[in-house]
């Protein structure tokens, strides 16, 4: 739908210039400059361009048409299609920067709304504190080798391990002081699944290679991990996320979002969905087998 808007501006801008063309054009011609059959190709060029132009136009109304009839399907079909997908499943909430409350509201809902909990909500601070971390991992043997800016995305597959497992967390828990900016809920939980976001703005520095390792230790681990996007944001997380192995969801705060993010972490197909040019894969993944409902009788 987007590409296809972007298409019709194009082509009216070309419009546009070719007729200022045709006008200059008639203007040279009348002093000698531009033969009568030059004059006649250029009106054939925007005559074709005009054509194009309308066609283009069609389809975009009709696509504005299904784009209407996909978000009324989704909404009168929400419940449906969610019940029970994710039922007595718990759910990690990672942050990367400060919780941003709009994205934590509705990843809870659609979780609650498939039978699920969000069970453990993690915000994680940037940029790191490189200095005082490294002192923390310097104090045990144990975490010694994570020290240090060559260490960095080792350092973030180790908290991703850590923030999904139900063993011992004695790294995060050695740097919690400096990387956890906001807590709740308990590590002793088996995770079924992780939803992530950065509501952070990009970042320089040696945080990059920190997150990298943390979004590819989260795609590593066996429970689904989805990145998240809300639906024209800024600076959008789902290229970086895509780069690391997440699946992503972009436009989170739309109905067919939340769809899309039940069905990942309910086991479908890891990939791209929802809406906006990030969405390589299409709006919906093609759902895993949904929960077995009662026979009649």
């Amino acid at each position: 739908m987007f590409d296809l808007r972007y298409h019709v501006a194009s082509l009216a801008a070309v419009f546009v210039a070719l007729v200022l063309g045709i006008f200059v054009g008639v203007g040279l011609s009348g002093r000698g400059f531009v033969s009568d059959a030059e004059r006649e190709n250029l009106q054939a060029r925007i005559d074709e361009l005009r054509a194009e132009r309308d066609q283009a136009v069609r389809r975009l109304g009709d696509a504005s048409l299904r784009d209407v009839a996909f978000d009324e399907f989704v909404r009168v079909s929400y419940a449906e299609l969610v019940r029970g997908r994710l039922q007595g499943k718990t759910i990690a909430l990672v942050f990367v920067g400060s919780v941003d409350q709009g994205i934590a509201q509705t990843v809870r809902r659609a979780v609650v709304d498939a039978g699920g909990r969000v069970a453990m909500l993690r915000a994680l601070r940037v940029p790191l504190a490189s200095d005082a971390v490294d002192v923390r991992l310097r104090t045990d043997p144990d975490t010694r080798q994570l020290a240090g800016p060559d260490n960095r995305e080792a350092l973030g597959r180790e908290l991703a391990r850590e923030l999904v497992g139900v063993q011992p967390a004695p790294v995060l828990d050695l740097v919690a002081a400096e990387l956890v900016e906001e807590q709740s809920g308990s590590a002793a939980v088996v995770v079924d699944g992780v939803v992530v976001a950065r509501p952070a703005p990009p970042q320089r520095g040696e945080t990059p290679e920190l997150l990298a390792g943390l979004y590819a230790g989260l795609a590593a681990a066996q429970a689904p991990a989805v990145g998240v996007d809300e639906s024209d944001v800024a600076a959008a997380a789902a290229p970086v996320f895509r780069r690391r192995g997440l699946a992503t969801v972009s436009g989170i705060d739309e109905t067919g979002g939340r769809i899309a993010l039940v069905f990942l972490l309910a086991g479908a197909r890891t990939g791209s969905y929802g809406i906006g040019e990030d969405a390589v894969d299409g709006a919906l993944p093609e759902p895993a087998p949904g929960p077995e409902q009662p026979a009649d009788g």
